[in-house]
């Protein structure tokens, strides 16, 4: 498999690049999560980092590549929202 080396901003990886493997298209994947255990029976720390697009070049606009962003709230979830699915109960009615 190929890998790109992919800058990371913010959070404990500031300013490093790491190999990332990309995928059959050549991207690296949406979210890259680093788990960090933890001593003394606390519960281990998982360390979240979103992919954005590095910048664009100035003549046509084209996208440079891609840099991982720290995001301290976590991974975002989501639902899948198909056509013919109920609607979600709301909680007062």
């Amino acid at each position: 498999m190929k890998s790109e080396n992919t800058p990371f901003r913010g959070g404990p990886l500031d300013g490093r690049s790491l190999p990332v493997l990309v995928g059959p298209i050549g991207h690296p994947p949406k979210w890259y999560e680093i788990p960090v255990p933890a001593h003394d029976g606390h519960p281990p720390t998982l360390h979240t980092y979103r992919r954005e697009p590095s910048g664009y070049t100035k003549r046509l606009g084209l996208q440079r590549g891609w840099v991982y962003v720290y995001a301290p709230e976590g991974r975002e979830r989501r639902e899948l929202k198909w056509p013919w699915s109920k609607p979600a109960p709301r909680p007062n009615g």
